[in-house]
């Protein structure tokens, strides 16, 4: 089986011609891609629309290649778009595709990318946000890990489009099924699964109160009116063959700058300062979650990105990392997702950059 992950540069929210261009060359199969992962320019809250244009666009392009309904398009292939390009951060999208079998036999000496798609059982309104969503992304998640053949310590970033079913109208809304709690809850899910937390202690109470308990690999995004969770688990496995790996560090704060050069490092790009060109070109994508800290401080000095009510604090939080790590890799198409709840310590966030190692 073999992995890979394609960037492309986005001029507005529906441009596909990039992934239109390279499925007419015959450079990406239609049939091989798992998910299209994007940033657009949107404000990134709930009256964004630019998620909306991104996902139509995507569907339409690849519902003519795969020769299948548009309304097909989404149970072949996950299409998880985040809104919010701040300052240095470009808007782009990520191709994530992959082809053969998993090979029988003995595994290889070096590990390459892999990636498994799974998603959970359609969840009722009242299950968003609990210990059922809980549940349903850990075991989603142990299917994924089968199928690549990877312990937890290969898994290095999980990208999942959470569940937030909607509500019928005139029913009472449910006190958990919101956006914070979805979050919550499926970067919990991801924890027990990972073995990163005691999926045994959890409890409905524990969820999204108790941030002292995450994930060092989730990135979650909850979508409004989805039914079931839907599960992109990177890894580096040795039965699988790429000309990529994945590498992940934990941000303490969002000018943690340490965790990040370190995990260039590890890649085998190390600076003292910026990536050089060559350097910078070996990077395929770079993931990371952020959040103002709730302290209302970063070591010890107080920030206003809570109480500034001209500006959100999730724009601010995406600026700075975008900016934090567009300095050190040298590039600006960084994938800067807000609201961390259960994802790295609070106010800090993980960070996942895949490398050409070709």
């Amino acid at each position: 089986m073999r992995a890979d992950v394609h960037s492309f540069a986005a001029t507005a929210p529906d441009d596909v011609e990039g992934l239109a261009r390279a499925l007419r060359d015959r450079r990406i199969a239609a049939a091989d891609i798992v998910a299209v992962i994007g940033k657009t320019e949107g404000n990134g809250a709930g009256n964004d629309f630019t998620r909306a244009m991104a996902t139509q666009a995507f569907t339409r392009l690849l519902a003519e290649y795969l020769a299948i309904p548009g309304r097909d398009v989404e149970r072949r292939v996950m299409l998880s778009f985040s809104g919010g390009s701040e300052g240095v951060i470009t808007p782009h999208y990520l191709v994530c595709t992959k082809t053969g079998v998993v090979a029988p036999g003995e595994p290889a000496t070096r590990k390459c990318l892999a990636l498994a798609a799974s998603r959970t059982r359609p969840l009722d309104p009242e299950e968003a946000g609990t210990m059922v969503m809980v549940r349903e992304t850990e075991a989603a998640m142990r299917r994924a890990m089968s199928e690549l053949r990877v312990p937890p310590d290969d898994v290095h970033l999980v990208h999942v489009k959470a569940a937030l079913p909607a509500v019928a109208p005139g029913a009472i809304h449910p006190p958990r099924c919101t956006m914070v709690h979805a979050r919550a809850a499926s970067a919990l899910g991801v924890a027990a699964a990972l073995g990163e937390v005691d999926g045994d202690a959890l409890s409905d109470d524990a969820i999204a109160t108790r941030l002292e308990l995450y994930s060092q690999v989730a990135n979650v995004s909850a979508k409004p009116g989805v039914c079931a969770s839907e599960i992109l688990v990177f890894a580096n496995s040795p039965y699988w063959d790429s000309p990529c790996r994945i590498h992940h560090a934990v941000m303490r704060d969002i000018i943690d700058i340490e965790p990040v050069r370190a995990l260039l490092a590890t890649a085998g790009l190390p600076t003292c300062g910026q990536l050089a060109p060559d350097q910078t070109r070996r990077i395929r994508a770079i993931f990371a979650k952020s959040d103002a800290d709730p302290s209302h401080s970063i070591r010890g000095r107080r920030h206003t990105m809570w109480t500034d009510e001209d500006f959100s604090d999730m724009r601010y939080s995406r600026c700075v990392v975008g900016a934090v790590l567009a300095a050190l890799t040298g590039t600006t198409a960084v994938y800067v997702s807000t609201r961390a709840e259960h994802m790295g310590p609070p106010g800090g966030g993980p960070v996942a950059v895949i490398v050409d190692e070709t």
